[in-house]
């Protein structure tokens, strides 16, 4: 079936019109016309054209009245990530504001990830570091995420659980997080669907049954509320808002209650123009029916962290049957239904500023996260942060000057004094809440004032609160501390763990942990020296398993290669005849004059894995494929598959750096040894650092990574040198 594209554009037009009469429509049709051309021909898994899908994202971020480069974003979101339009094309064409958008977005691709959920982990990533810097981008992510659940019924099985799986883990809660509930919702019941169809469906069945009769309590409850409101000043609008049937069986299971002891399957809301109107309403409503104790909570007063703003109440109503009445603003419900992106408009008239500071607090804890420990934690830790720090269930806690906090559900006073502040955590000793001293191992409750008692002679946290915090900001700071404070000690506790868990999988250790694997794996794990991977195993930032799985995965490929020694080894794709060769290296798919040069950021050499990188003007750039610059590129359609091809004589510069003694002969030791196993220094510079222990930089030429590994293995066996490593600039 073909789409009749020019009949859409109309319809989407009327939308964005009514939602923003100043549309500048010449930019979206351009948008619009530029993502359908490059998705011709594309089908989605229902058979239909799949630029429907961007169209259908466009019209819910026009629904949230957002700006005409979020329109444009989502018109496009998936042409960098789905067609052969690059960056630098789309930001020639739409600038840099509307490609931002889209890149953000986009799923890292063309790099090797040990599991999907590594892959997963890292475009989350991505994508919550440029929701960081501008909100639309995670507000595009929801529109996309939102039509993708409404049409996951063309999905397989399998798929359909994993989709729904990550949706209720990240994109509810960001939405939750954000404040937009009318997202939240909708996705919490596709999700529900998915995951548990039989009891969803049966659910649906029970509310059905008990609709009539619900609407009909509730049309009396409306009008009584109504005769009531009639006689004041107030103009009001009264409506009843059913509760989804996914806050109905969290409520049955939390609970633990059947369907029957669901009394307030529906709530009341009603809307009015000002705060005072809210409070005169709330009045009036407590007048009619008698209030539960305790179930009155003044969100107008004191907001969620996420910026909801709404006054609740549960009251007694005929029969003594619970219902539940919402009082806000007209302003309130628009900014509950679309949280941040309600705010979003204020941000770009400049008014109401302090409305969207409030409502980024959750954008700012992820910033902070990020610039004091969240960089350097791998895929897993950064999942379990964002899931137990971010999007768990939340408690509300006080400082004594009445600042409020969020902390995940379950958190004690260590995890209030690492929230307030690192050296508040480090000088802990204790904790009072609501004025009582207690144990800093108690649990805390919303509503809980807390006080924390620190000592400047405090000797700093205890390894066994690792134990006891429940958030990952709060661990990763005592492990911050012991990295700091405990170097030598997490050295040596490291290399014994590491020495006593190879064990359990054979009698000696010496045979696999050898000092150029050891090396090898320091450097891809981003450490300096063996005893800085030491050290993180020691303080807990890595663990043990991930480096005896890397050794024993070194000394398969050895066994492998003993097999094989004869057979060359050659990098490329699969089906694909290299036709042509430049100097060292064979190039796939070109003609025999293409230009061929070596990476200087990288440095390659005969036996590193390599890739190419196609050039504007200057022919292939070869790297290796852990270099920064392949991993972070913006244009890997420019990737080509490329594989050694050099002769014995041939030479390659390296960058090394040698950690040694300060000591008047180490340089004559050093150059002395290098010219033992036939090895020119083409460069040397030597500087102390801070622990007066010497650092030479070495620039070598080598012939193989065998050489370099030769040569490595030399400097270590001098008593002068400390460490051997190889550096990239």
């Amino acid at each position: 079936m073909t789409t009749d594209f020019e009949l859409e554009f109309e319809k989407l037009k009327e939308i964005i019109l009514e939602n923003n009469p100043n549309a500048d429509l010449d930019l979206i049709k351009k948008a619009y016309y530029f993502g359908e051309i490059n998705h011709r021909g594309q089908k989605r898994n229902s058979g239909e054209d799949y630029f429907i899908h961007p169209i259908a994202v466009a019209k819910t971020l026009s629904n949230m009245k957002l700006d005409d480069q979020t329109i444009c974003a989502g018109l496009m979101h998936d042409v960098l990530e789905d067609t052969s339009i690059t960056y630098d094309q789309m930001e020639e064409e739409f600038g840099h504001e509307i490609t931002f958008l889209v890149d953000g977005v986009t799923k890292l691709k063309n790099l090797n990830y040990s599991s999907r959920e590594e892959k997963q982990a890292e475009n989350i990533r991505k994508m919550v570091m440029a929701m960081s810097n501008d909100v639309r981008v995670v507000l595009i992510k929801l529109a996309d995420r939102l039509h993708n659940m409404r049409t996951l019924e063309y999905k397989t099985r399998e798929k359909q659980i994993q989709t729904a799986t990550e949706t209720i883990e990240i994109y509810v809660p960001l939405a939750h997080r954000l404040g937009i509930y009318s997202v939240k919702w909708e996705l919490e019941d596709l999700c529900f669907r998915y995951q548990d169809p039989e009891r969803y469906y049966e659910l649906a069945e029970m509310v059905s049954q008990k609709r009539r009769e619900r609407e009909a309590y509730i049309n009396e409850i409306i009008e009584t509320l109504t005769s009531e409101l009639e006689g004041s000043n107030i103009d009001f609008e009264i409506s009843g808002r059913p509760k989804s049937l996914y806050s109905i069986y969290k409520k049955m299971t939390r609970n633990d209650i059947v369907f029957e002891e669901i009394y307030d399957l529906t709530a009341v809301r009603v809307l009015v123009d000002t705060i005072a109107e809210c409070y005169e309403v709330l009045g009036k409503v407590h007048s009619l029916w008698r209030p539960i104790p305790n179930r009155i909570k003044d969100y107008i007063g004191q907001p969620k962290p996420n910026g909801y703003r709404s006054l609740h109440t549960t009251v007694f109503g005929e029969d003594s049957r619970p219902f539940e009445v919402q009082i806000r603003t007209r302003q309130m419900h628009k900014e509950c239904e679309y949280g941040v992106a309600a705010h979003w408009r204020y941000k770009e008239n400049n008014t109401k500023g302090s409305d969207f500071d409030d409502a980024m607090e959750f954008l700012r804890r992820i910033m902070e996260w990020q610039n004091e420990s969240g960089a350097d934690s791998d895929s897993k830790e950064f999942m379990e942060t964002l899931k137990t720090d971010f999007f768990s269930r939340e408690i509300y806690v006080y400082s004594p000057a009445g600042e409020i906090y969020s902390l995940p559900l379950g958190s004690c006073a260590i995890d209030f004094a690492y929230k307030v502040h690192t050296e508040v955590g480090n000088k802990c000793i204790g904790a009072k809440v609501n004025g009582s001293i207690v144990p800093i191992t108690q649990k805390l409750k919303t509503g809980d004032v807390i006080e924390i008692l620190t000592s400047k002679n405090s000797a700093g946290p205890s390894k066994d609160w690792l134990n006891i915090v429940k958030s990952n900001q709060a661990k990763t700071k005592i492990k911050q501390f012991f990295k700091k404070n405990g170097k030598e000690e997490n050295i040596e506790i490291g290399k014994t763990q590491i020495i006593r868990d190879i064990k359990k999988h054979r009698e000696g250790y010496k045979s696999l942990l050898k000092d150029e694997w050891v090396d090898e794996i320091a450097n891809e794990l981003g450490f300096p020296t063996q005893d800085e991977m030491y050290a993180a195993v020691g303080y807990g930032r890595i663990t043990s398993e991930q480096i005896i799985q890397k050794l024993i995965k070194r000394e398969n490929e050895l066994e492998e290669k003993q097999k094989s020694i004869s057979k060359p080894v050659e990098i490329q794709k699969e089906n694909k005849k290299p036709i042509s060769s430049k100097g060292e290296v064979r190039v796939s798919d070109f003609d025999d004059d293409i230009e061929v040069k070596f990476a200087k950021c990288c440095t390659p050499v005969p036996g590193d894995p390599i890739i190419g990188f196609i050039t504007k003007g200057n022919g292939i750039s070869v790297h290796t494929k852990t270099c920064p610059n392949i991993i972070n590129s913006h244009a890997p359609e420019r990737l080509i598959d490329v594989y050694w091809q050099n002769t014995a004589t041939d030479k390659f510069p390296v960058k090394i750096q040698i950690v040694v003694a300060n000591s008047p002969s180490v340089i004559y030791d050093i150059t002395k040894m290098i010219s033992t196993v036939n090895v020119n220094i083409s460069g040397m510079n030597a500087r102390l650092n801070e622990s007066e222990e010497g650092i030479i930089d070495l620039t070598v030429e080598v012939n193989s990574l065998d050489q370099l590994d030769d040569v490595k293995a030399k400097l270590k066996s001098l008593d002068t040198v400390y460490s051997v490593y190889r550096v990239n600039n």
